[in-house]
């Protein structure tokens, strides 16, 4: 018996590879004491708050959480100065990304985006059936200008991030309003900031001080970068109320556990664990353009906790990498296949980078 026909629309979705965990990379090559530096993780781990908070929480697991997140809300609400109406929660920002998808896109719309992405922007047009017009970066920035030019009659919705991923490049405030205000209303503009934390970069602009003047934008963050929640997914998005309203018929019930409420309620608080977790970031980036420099090597100066680099063939290297127990991230799919993406992360994890890169190119 075969199995069921997929969907028209499912056959040429583009595939989010996630990766294979560590213990089964080290198992296929015999190695192990890998360093992972491919998903843009925080080294430090979660705060310690955080996991305070998720112990508590276990003595109720047998009840389901709170379907709409109302203390994380309010918590969200006053940092950053909006009201709890203005919030969507999703299990990850990926979730997030989808439901704005779905509540604005039609089959035939057409969604605009940079080439070199975040592999979601292109995923979510294309489970709505909408088409995907693609706008290559100006040296590894977004072109916003550019982009601007590719909105037609048909166009419902721009995807930005900032910082951009996997390049790490950011535009500044200036540039970003003005991009804003060259945007039909009509169109829904979706800015994911999940590395908002890390710019170091005059001008860089909080895109929720836009949501006022712009009722047709989305600010995305995330709990998994620079809170270090990777592993229990949460994430959120914030709007106009009656957008959020409407992408909140498309959450899933109980779409946030309670664990993943707690920690990140908690984590937003921990301002000690933020501040440690961006001063490791920026010396971890110092030190390895001083490394790479000094062997040759060319690099995209980052916004973010990563950082792009020229090896000449990227997969070749990645997977010279591997052999040496150094997980990195090629980047061929998105349309940089001279580069790897490579996450900033402990000191002694940026060494072992460093020497292994060092043998690999023979430098």
């Amino acid at each position: 018996m075969s199995a069921p026909i997929a969907a028209a629309k499912t056959r040429d979705i583009i595939f989010y590879d996630a990766g294979k965990p560590i213990d089964e990379v080290e198992r296929e090559l015999g190695i192990s004491g890998s360093v992972k530096l491919a998903s843009n993780e925080n080294p430090l781990g979660p705060s310690p708050q955080a996991l305070k908070a998720i112990r508590g929480e276990l003595e109720g697991l047998n009840r389901y959480p709170d379907g709409g997140g109302y203390h994380l809300k309010r918590a969200l609400a006053d940092r950053f100065g909006l009201s709890p109406e203005n919030f969507t929660l999703g299990n990850g920002t990926n979730e997030v990304l989808e439901n704005i998808g779905k509540a604005f896109l039609d089959p035939g719309d057409q969604a605009v985006m940079g080439d070199a992405a975040f592999v979601v922007f292109h995923i979510v047009p294309q489970l709505c059936q909408a088409e995907r017009i693609v706008v290559p970066l100006r040296d590894f920035v977004n072109d916003l200008e550019g982009m601007a030019e590719r909105i037609t009659s048909r166009t419902k919705m721009v995807f930005l991030a900032n910082p951009n991923n996997p390049t790490g490049t950011a535009v500044d405030e200036k540039r970003l309003g003005a991009f804003l205000a060259s945007v039909p209303a009509r169109v829904t503009v979706v800015l994911d900031e999940a590395y908002a934390h890390y710019p170091t970069m005059s001008g860089y602009p909080d895109g929720f001080r836009f949501i006022a003047d712009f009722p047709n934008l989305f600010v995305l963050r995330t709990f998994s970068k620079a809170y270090g929640l990777a592993g229990i997914r949460v994430g959120f998005g914030a709007g106009h109320p009656d957008a959020v309203k409407v992408v909140e018929k498309l959450r899933e019930p109980f779409n946030v556990n309670s664990l993943a409420l707690a920690a990140a309620l908690a984590a937003l608080k921990d301002v000690d664990h933020i501040e440690e977790s961006v001063r490791l970031n920026a010396s971890g980036l110092e030190f390895l353009y001083g490394r790479l420099d000094e062997m040759g090597i060319p690099y995209v100066p980052s916004q973010a906790n990563f950082l792009l680099v020229e090896v000449g063939d990227g997969v070749e290297v990645f997977e010279k990498l591997l052999k040496e127990g150094v997980i990195v991230r090629p980047v061929k799919g998105y349309g940089l296949p001279a580069h790897v993406r490579v996450t900033v992360g402990l000191p002694e994890e940026n060494g072992r980078f460093i020497e292994a890169l060092a043998r690999v190119l023979d430098r």
